[in-house]
């Protein structure tokens, strides 16, 4: 058999297995056991928080013969049936290929057939934004007033793009980005699984390049399974990532620091004749000074940092040197940078000046 991806192998497959999302599951699972399903649901927020699982979970629950506290017992002929990519009963329309109004016009005269296996057939329209404006008008009275075996479940990244009158016929379930803690303790429980040898500082660092989208950090997860062979370490990780060289990313932070521009400048331009992007290297120096911060203004910070304990200690020390001010200033310019380098010209020389107002704040 093909290798399966690790974020689609140990896709949850009943509410409790979501985590990050308590708020969403639990009303979901109250709404099936209690038998007050309604027919139209709107999952937004950011991508890999969840979305698109909970939609199957739910196509699932509400057909599932005997569920377990709300979340379909995956055991049951129904559910078995359900679990076949082949079944008919749970369709899946990706709204960014499928988004003419004679698309949706087809999905209209079709939800008039009864499902096959189960009370409900449920249609899980994808990134539903990307519709056109004759399609969501096609769309509306169907989802205003389906018929009494179909379910409705929207799913975007992008809510403020949907117009009002689709906004109103919906239930609204707003997904959260997931804690970086919780993301770790899903990626130590895989590789725990797999057999994979790691270190807690790089779980740790997978799930905080994941950015609170899981799916993210499991597709990192998964690629750092195979860029290291024995145990994973912090180290690894930030190869895989490609992050830059933290000891040169350091060296370039005391320039700026100790305000002496043209060693800034030297170590730009060495790190850039290394192959690294401008708009790494800023991200990189900005997570650095962010790092600073939290250091110099909090009483505990490796709890919110998760450093190796080197790591830590020279980020302290580096910390303890610098006023307040200085490190959020750097971090307020180097901020204002990354969003204008989306649209330089010349990134190089966008960098280099940001380098020059932290070194030289006055």
């Amino acid at each position: 058999m093909a290798y399966l991806a690790l974020y689609r192998k140990y896709r949850p497959s009943g509410f409790d297995r979501v985590i990050g999302q308590e708020h969403i599951t639990k009303t979901l699972a109250s709404q099936i056991m209690h038998d007050r399903v309604g027919h139209a649901y709107l999952f937004c927020g950011a991508r890999g928080t969840g979305k698109t699982s909970c939609a199957k979970i739910f196509a699932k629950a509400v057909n599932c013969e005997h569920p377990r506290d709300g979340s379909p017992c995956n055991e049951c002929p129904t559910c078995l049936a359900l679990s076949d990519p082949a079944n008919i009963d749970i369709v899946e329309i990706d709204a960014a290929s499928n988004n003419r109004v004679d698309e949706i016009r087809d999905l209209r005269e079709k939800v008039q057939y009864p499902p096959v296996h189960g009370r409900y057939k449920v249609y899980i329209i994808d990134e539903v934004h990307m519709l056109t404006d004759a399609a969501f008008n096609a769309l509306l009275k169907t989802l205003e007033e389906p018929p009494s075996h179909v379910i409705f479940v929207l799913a975007t990244t992008e809510v403020q793009k949907l117009p009002a009158t689709i906004l109103s016929r919906c239930m609204r379930f707003d997904f959260r980005l997931i804690p970086a803690e919780r993301i770790a303790g899903l990626i130590s429980r895989i590789y725990d699984d797999i057999g994979k040898k790691y270190t807690p500082e790089a779980v740790m660092q997978i799930a905080k390049a994941g950015e609170g989208s899981c799916r993210d950090a499991l597709s990192l997860a998964d690629l750092c399974v195979s860029a290291s062979e024995g145990e994973l370490t912090y180290q690894d990780v930030l190869e895989v990532i490609g992050a830059s060289d933290r000891g040169k990313i350091a060296e370039l932070a005391d320039c700026l620091l100790d305000s002496d521009p043209g060693g800034a400048l030297t170590l730009l331009d060495g790190l850039i004749g290394l192959g690294k992007s401008v708009g790494v290297l800023n991200r990189d120096l900005l997570g650095y000074f962010r790092d600073l911060v939290v250091c110099r203004l909090t009483q505990n910070p490796n709890e919110l940092l998760h450093l190796p304990a080197e790591v830590f200690k020279s980020y302290a020390e580096a910390a303890g040197k610098a006023s307040k001010d200085k490190l959020l200033r750097c971090v307020e310019v180097l901020a204002e940078t990354e969003n204008e380098l989306k649209f330089a010209l010349h990134p190089r020389v966008l960098l280099e000046a940001a380098l020059l107002r932290c070194a030289r704040p006055e």
